[in-house]
């Protein structure tokens, strides 16, 4: 796509997904989108189809991988069930080959879309919802008294944000890292309410913050009905956390706090004395797909030794199909051509779901969706690819 087609580009995608988006979102977005990795289909001069990907290094277990952020996929109404959509994948799936990614991660808009295409669901997210009273901590919640809570603006702070952000990046899998482009778009993306910020400090340093927004109401009898929203909470250590959270729980006028998107292992379900009060629900997070098997297998590392042959099945990408040697040793490992038996039968999206550890191969496997041809052979390769802590992404692209 030229640069001059981006209008065009992002009328069509607001129309595939049927919302206008909020005023202003366009521009805040543009900084963030290379036209040398984003796809058009046409009929005529008319663009029906839309896809980019984004160059992002993205932690996954042992490191920070580039991986393609894909994004903004979408088919007009009108062109769909045509192949348009399915086009763009293979298309864009070899541009990133061409381009040395051997992975590709996305959010999904509709979860029953991307599972044919190679993507497995690699998390799970959790949306929370606690009202006022209902947050009491168990007793030894931890605690550090050279602490102290700093309210500011995100706007004059965001360097100290971004250390605690990258510090704390390479320990769950699933993050990516972010310049001041991705942090503008952050603190101030045009579809959230005006942003704060507490920031928990000890004397030498920051050691964790909340970005969060204040909705104030009234209830019908005039009583103050407050609503916070939390948009990223993060710390480098439980004191840090733990008083952050206290913070947030604790604000005058307020009668519930929601936190749309937190991992699923989020330490606050072990504080609170009643952890039912979350009112948890899950939900798919961020989905994955190996492009270059080998070398994204290659990549990462390793929970246990694994030394086995995988059948996998990428109708999508045929460089992916066949034979793959697995071996790993002392946590890192190789993924390399065979002409070996196979010990396991499987799909790419099973790999995909299973890359950043989160998701076992075991499960899958009990699903139906992995034959086992050599007896352990499954449970080898779960334990082999999970990971602690489980995989998030708190933010979308």
């Amino acid at each position: 796509m030229a640069e001059s087609e981006f209008p065009a580009f992002w009328d069509a995608v607001a129309e595939s997904l049927g919302t206008p988006p909020p005023p202003g979102e366009r521009e805040a977005v543009r900084p963030l989108v290379e036209p040398g990795r984003t796809l058009a289909a046409f009929d005529g001069r008319r663009i029906i189809g839309t896809a980019l990907a984004h160059g992002l290094e993205m932690s996954v277990p042992g490191g920070m991988l580039p991986v393609a952020g894909v994004g903004r996929v979408g088919v007009l109404p009108s062109h769909r069930r045509r192949g348009v959509l399915r086009s763009l994948m293979r298309r864009q799936l070899a541009d990133l080959r061409e381009r040395g990614e051997s992975l590709a991660a996305l959010f999904a808009s509709e979860a029953g879309i991307y599972g044919r295409y190679g993507y497995g669901c690699a998390g799970y997210d959790q949306a929370f919802e606690i009202h006022r009273g209902e947050s009491a901590f168990v007793r030894g919640a931890p605690t550090d008294g050279r602490l102290r809570l700093t309210l500011t603006g995100p706007d004059e702070v965001w360097p100290r944000l971004a250390q605690v952000y990258d510090a704390k990046i390479a320990d769950r899998p699933g993050q990516f890292a972010r310049d001041g482009a991705w942090w503008n778009l952050r603190l101030f993306h045009p579809s959230q309410d005006a942003l704060r910020c507490v920031i928990a400090e000890d004397p030498a340093r920051a050691r964790g913050y909340a970005l969060y927004s204040v909705r104030p109401g009234l209830d019908r009898d005039g009583i103050p009905d407050n609503r916070i929203t939390l948009v990223e909470l993060t710390a480098l250590d439980p004191p840090a956390h733990a008083l952050l959270w206290r913070h947030l729980l604790d604000l005058d006028l307020v009668a519930s706090l929601v936190a749309p998107r937190r991992p699923s292992d989020d330490p606050l379900r072990h504080l609170l004395q009643d952890p039912r009060r979350l009112r948890a629900r899950f939900a798919d997070g961020l989905w994955v797909r190996p492009v270059d098997l080998g070398r994204a297998l290659s990549a990462r590392a390793y929970a246990a030794d694994v030394d086995l042959v995988m059948e996998v099945h990428d109708p999508m990408c045929a460089w992916n199909s066949g034979r793959w040697h697995l071996a790993a040793s002392a946590g890192r490992g190789r993924c390399e051509r065979t002409l070996r038996p196979a010990d396991v039968a499987l799909p790419v999206q099973v790999i995909g779901a299973a890359y950043l550890g989160g998701v076992s191969v075991t499960a899958q496997a009990r699903a139906g969706l992995v034959r086992e041809l050599t007896p352990g052979s499954v449970t080898a390769l779960s334990r082999a690819l999970a990971w602690d802590p489980a995989p998030w992404c708190p933010m979308a692209f």
